[in-house]
């Protein structure tokens, strides 16, 4: 079930790239000689998936799907009224806070740290053009580097509006001095649409946690992303319909019945999971409970580091029903190593700002920071809530069907079922709805999104962070100075920045 790990790993010690800021890729020629290599489907099988797999890794450090600051679910949820950080580094206030400036480490270099990969799939696919193999298998190739360009350029434009495209000619002209232009919203939408949409017919369903290829891009995870678009983009008809598709048969998915199972070793590849990001303690490695675990917490492998930094904030977690099981990996109440009880009225120095979002269960080999459990990406709770509210938004009235896909979330939980009547108007639903969602979804990277398609974030992050630094235009991030400056003037900051 790792082989993509052991091919990741052959692909990324063979074809490493240098990227720029101004052209967006550009030929390192003493490292890979595009006149010899790929020369077969072996060849192109590791060049396709370096480009095409490298950005949505959990990678130690590595990767928008990494534990440590760079990820992405960390990003977007310490911005909001859910996490918090307890350490001192350099890297968190500005994220703490909601005080973006085009140097905030992360905030503005997320964007020029993976940026260049949409180029390097675009190159990839010249590069594999004229190598002979299997039909099939140069479709799905293709595909997956449409799948990846697509996806990639959706999480970029929900963080930073429009972003630059390079053309392939562009990037086949290192020497030229042509800087990559942002898409205009239109453009940006359509680009995500048409990459996604010319993946669908290859990509299968989905590949079960036995396949050899578990790990690579299915169906499920193209209609996903495009669900998020269209959520994004308040077209809840079409969101609707990517909802609608993933309950068929033919994807095998489900809710799990115990909400603490799904993030365990024994249950990868579970029913709920449209697509995780494969783990290993090698290549791989993800690091969730070193960051979050004081030394304090007893856990049954003793070998696991514990660094005490991530917490989901005491405000939030007293929105939860106490009954809630999902309480049950959010733990605000415990007694330590050193037969201390631990909570919010004695804190000692492990949960002063909030609890901890445990979330993922235990490696029992891991002898460090390392977790070899696959980081669940998306899953089918995530999209029944986004279901549930696309049909109330697109019909402005409160429905049986949406009160019915927000039970199944919502009584997994061991809560009793919303009837009809509990909801006197839309707006009363969609309040559920939101908070249903940050119950089940904290630190999985929807908050952010979440809080801004409501036209809560600011708003938020001024009652729950108390920032006097977070302004309206603050729904997306700054570009980093670096991009604007090397682009003389022809890439504009986004407005208020």
């Amino acid at each position: 079930m790792k082989k993509i790990v052991s091919i990741f790993s052959v692909a990324l010690a063979t074809c490493a790239l240098c990227p720029s800021c101004t052209n967006l890729e550009s030929e390192m020629y003493d490292t890979i000689n595009p006149g010899i290599f790929p020369a077969n489907e072996a060849d192109a099988e590791a060049l396709v998936t370096a480009a095409a797999y490298a950005p949505f890794r959990s990678a130690w450090y590595d990767g928008l799907y990494t534990s440590a600051q760079g990820g992405i679910h960390v990003v977007s949820d310490m911005t909001t009224d859910i996490g918090y950080c307890q350490w001192n580094d350099a890297v968190w206030p500005d994220m703490l806070q909601v005080n973006f400036t085009s140097h905030s480490t992360e905030i503005a270099t997320l964007y020029s740290d993976q940026i260049d990969a949409i180029s390097k799939m675009t190159l990839t696919f010249d590069r594999i053009a004229n190598v002979p193999m299997n039909d099939e298998v140069r479709a799905r190739m293709e595909a997956e580097l449409h799948m990846g360009r697509g996806w990639l350029a959706y999480l970029l434009y929900d963080m930073y509006g429009p972003i630059q495209i390079a053309s392939s000619e562009m990037l086949n002209n290192p020497l030229s001095d042509e800087v990559a232009p942002r898409l205009t919203q239109e453009e940006m939408v359509k680009y995500i649409e048409d990459e996604i949409n010319a993946a669908l017919p290859v990509l299968p369903a989905r590949y079960e946690i036995s396949d050899t290829n578990y790990g690579r891009f299915t169906r499920g995870l193209g209609y996903m992303v495009l669900m998020k678009l269209y959520m994004h983009e308040k077209n809840w008809a079409k969101a609707i319909e990517c909802g609608r598709e993933l309950q068929k048969a033919e994807y095998g998915l489900g809710l799990m019945d115990n909400y603490k199972d799904i993030f365990t070793l024994e249950n990868e590849g579970n029913k709920e999971t449209i697509w995780a990001t494969v783990c290993d303690r090698t290549v791989n490695a993800q690091m969730w409970l070193a960051h979050v675990l004081s030394s304090e917490y007893p856990t049954q492998n003793v070998n696991i580091q514990k660094w005490g930094g991530y917490r989901v904030l005491w405000d939030f977690y007293h929105t939860f029903d106490p009954a809630d099981k999902r309480l049950e990996v959010l733990v605000g109440d415990f007694v330590g190593t050193d037969g201390v009880r631990y909570n919010e009225d004695n804190p000692g120095s492990v949960l002063i700002y909030g609890a901890l979002p445990v979330k993922y269960g235990e490696d029992p080999e891991a002898t460090g920071e390392e977790s070899g459990i696959d980081w669940i990406v998306y899953r089918y709770a995530d999209m029944l809530t986004l279901l549930s509210e696309a049909i109330v938004r697109n019909g402005n009235a409160v429905t049986q069907e949406a009160v019915d896909l927000l039970n199944e979330v919502h009584t997994r939980a061991g809560l009793p079922a919303y009837t009809l009547a509990d909801f006197a108007s839309v707006d009363a639903f969609l309040e559920a709805n939101l908070l249903e969602r940050g119950h089940e979804l904290w630190f999985e990277g929807c908050r952010r999104s979440d809080l801004i398609r409501y036209g809560l974030y600011i708003e938020y992050a001024r009652k729950y962070k108390n920032s006097a630094a977070a302004q309206d235009y603050m729904n997306v991030f700054p570009l980093p100075q670096s991009v604007i400056d090397e682009s003389k003037g022809k890439i504009a900051q986004n407005p208020g920045y």
